[in-house]
Formats: structure tokens, sequence, C-alpha cells
């Protein structure tokens, strides 16, 4: 009995290639395109014949591809960011040769939200939050600006207007003046003074 199970496993594999190889050749030749725009070429496709046992084929760097296929063979084209596409190829083709441009469709992945907190525990973050420094309001941040410190710090960096420039000019020409010797040689008042004090002079000799 296990003679003629064994015999008839055989004649029936035997079968099926002879089946299968007599599916006749096709050259399959095309490129891989965006289907959102067919001027977009997409590259390195991976090519892959799932009825001869899963044979994968890539195309090039311009989403070229050419290899030998049968006829009625199911074709899958995979790209990453790309839906996959499946392709039969057709029986009775002309000239055994089939040229077909693959048209691939983007594929959008919304994934979920991921937030990443920097507290590995709920009690780190209470502390956070309570350390946490408010914001100063408006009237806060005009008091700081108003202060004694910040305007002497920016009467330090600041440079002087043109009116302050010309007062303290001003005053340092008054203080240069006040405190100034004149010469009484040549100060009529002073020459009026001195003849006056040499004629009262002479006046009390004679007396």
């Amino acid at each position: 009995m296990k003679y003629p199970v064994i015999l008839l496993f055989l004649l029936i594999s035997a079968s099926a290639f002879a089946q299968k190889s007599e599916k006749p050749l096709v050259q399959f030749t095309g490129v891989t395109r965006n289907s959102d725009s067919t001027k977009v070429i997409v590259p390195y496709v991976n090519v892959t014949n799932v009825t001869e046992h899963k044979q994968v084929y890539t195309a090039n760097y311009e989403g070229y591809f050419s290899f030998v296929a049968h006829e009625q063979d199911t074709i899958r084209f995979t790209s990453v960011g790309y839906a996959p596409v499946t392709v039969v190829i057709p029986a009775n083709v002309t000239n055994k040769s089939l040229i077909k441009n693959i048209d691939m469709k983007p594929q959008i992945i919304n994934l979920p939200v991921f937030r990443v907190f920097p507290w590995a525990t709920t009690d780190e973050f209470r502390k956070d939050f309570l350390e946490k420094k408010i914001a100063d309001d408006d009237l806060e941040i005009a008091r700081k600006n108003l202060s004694f410190a910040s305007i002497h710090a920016l009467e330090a960096t600041m440079p002087r207007s043109g009116a302050e420039i010309f007062n303290a000019q001003d005053m340092h020409n008054n203080i240069v003046n006040s405190h100034s010797i004149t010469n009484p040689l040549f100060n009529p008042f002073a020459w009026g003074s001195l003849i006056r004090d040499i004629t009262a002079g002479d006046k009390s000799s004679s007396n």
C-alpha cells in the first residue's frame, strides 16, 4: 500500500509541474510611479513573484524593473510609505512581452498622540508644580521697571541726550567762570578804584 501512494504522489507532482511549465514565459517590464503625480518616480520598490515561490526583484533608483515571469503569475509591489499593489500577468500576451507602469498610492498612517512628561511619578509633578514660579503680572512688571535699581542701571548704560550734554556743558562753564581770577589791569572799574584810593591817600598825607 505504501508504494502505490508514493507513486501516485509523484505522478500528481509531475503533472502539476508539467502544467506549470507549459505556461509561456513573459518579459515583464515597467516603471514604478507615484499615483498622485505620474512624474514622481518611486525607487527601489520590492517586486515579489508570489506564484514562483516568492521570488523577489528590486526596481532601480529610477523605478525601472524587468524580469521574466509566466503568464497568470501574481506579482506584488511593495515599498515603505506606499500601499501594496498586486498585478496578475494576463494570458496570451502578445510578443511574449508585457510593459506596464505601476502606480503606487502613498499610504499615510496617523499614529496616536503620545505625550512625554519629564516626571516619573505624580509626587515629582506635584513638587515641581508647587515650586513653580508664577509669571509677574503687569503691575509687578511696572513696579520692577520703575524701581531705583532698575533706573540706576539704565542711567549707567544709556547714552546722554543732547539736552543733558548742553546743560552739563553750560554748568561747567559757569563754574569755571565763577572761580577764575581776572587780571585787574584789564578792568576799568579797578582802575577807577585805584585812582580814588591814591587821591584819598594824598589828601590824608597833606592833612
